[in-house]
């Protein structure tokens, strides 16, 4: 079977009448460039042939891509998803190809992964993740950060303040603490807390928040019993707290998967929610149409979120801080005592 050779810019070029150099302006853009009437003539060449432009030569002569990076903490979370989906929706917007990576909360990953965008001549990246506490993993990764913006890059992260780039940042503490006031306002006042990882920042400001809110009403919470950032460390968090028969009529969950796994853990146990005990979650994620009963929570504009991180990613210039407030919505699972 005869295969029949790759059109090559060299045959375009021939075909064009004009040099390899005017071709590949033309067809891989530059600095130069060519008089209007070359440029048709050169694309007339390439249409009639079928040549189909080399990305790596396009990126060599633009000094970068078309591509946007995505890194984030873990893409089976709906938090992290529906905030990825903004981005996505943005940059095909803009004609960008997407490359998108789950660093499964790993600080090492996601310094590698932002590594290779930046040997692959990204245009843009955006992190999403929630800011560690640990104070090595974070300078291993703003040094990374900034070697990404030196190479001419755009970067944003969403959830990740104290770094060198645009950054998108949700309204944690306040959220949290208009949450512990409407709580108390329905009659709550013995309030347990799922805080999460004691390791990210996310988790550490919604606690903060919501105990500031308490400490408004003269009140103190119960007991603050941490666990996983998953649906699944919400289920875990929950059973320690009924086996040690603490005496709370209210639980928040730092965030929604474990608000879903904790009601999952009480149902199981035959603790009706919210009859003996009011459930509250924080991010207001799409697959809470779902849950019954209907989650309280507290509302991020999580797909606005994303768009705004591409925008300010491809944008560039000097780093800027944008902070997304938060709304409480108060559904069934938290009835008024």
């Amino acid at each position: 079977m005869n295969l029949r050779a790759p059109v090559t810019l060299l045959d375009v070029a021939q075909r064009a009448g004009v040099s390899v150099a005017t071709a590949s302006r033309v067809l891989n853009g530059g600095d130069r460039v060519p008089r209007p009437e070359l440029q048709e003539r050169v694309k007339a060449a390439a249409d009639e042939l079928g040549y189909t432009p080399n990305a790596q030569a396009q990126a060599l002569a633009k000094s970068s891509t078309n591509v946007v990076g995505i890194l984030v903490h873990d893409i089976e979370d709906p938090y992290f998803a529906a905030i990825a989906n903004g981005v996505l929706r943005a940059a095909d917007e803009r004609g960008l190809l997407v490359m998108m990576a789950s660093t499964f909360r790993d600080s090492d990953r996601e310094i590698a992964y932002l590594s290779s965008l930046r040997a692959q001549r990204a245009r843009a990246a955006v992190m999403i993740g929630s800011r560690r506490t640990d104070a090595d993993s974070l300078a291993r990764t703003a040094t990374e950060v900034q070697s990404f913006l030196n190479s001419g890059a755009g970067l944003a992260l969403v959830s990740q303040s104290g770094m060198p780039a645009h950054t998108v940042e949700p309204d944690n503490v306040s959220g949290s603490a208009d949450l512990a006031r409407a709580l108390v306002g329905l009659g709550y006042r013995k309030f347990a807390v799922l805080g999460g990882p004691e390791t990210l920042a996310t988790a550490r400001d919604r606690r903060a928040g919501f105990v500031a809110g308490l400490a408004e009403a003269g009140l103190e919470a119960v007991l603050v019993e941490a666990g996983e950032f998953t649906r699944d460390g919400g289920y875990v968090a929950a059973e320690q707290l009924l086996d040690r028969k603490t005496d709370v009529d209210c639980v928040f969950a730092v965030n929604d998967v474990m608000a879903v796994g904790a009601m999952s853990a009480f149902r199981d146990r035959g603790v009706d929610v919210p009859a003996e005990l009011g459930v509250a979650g924080f991010d207001d994620i799409a697959t809470l149409r779902d849950v019954w009963p209907g989650l309280t929570t507290v509302r991020l504009p999580l797909e606005q979120m994303g768009r705004r991180a591409l925008e300010l990613a491809v944008e560039g210039g000097a780093p800027t801080t944008e902070k997304f407030k938060a709304e409480v919505v108060l559904r069934e699972s938290t009835a008024r005592r």
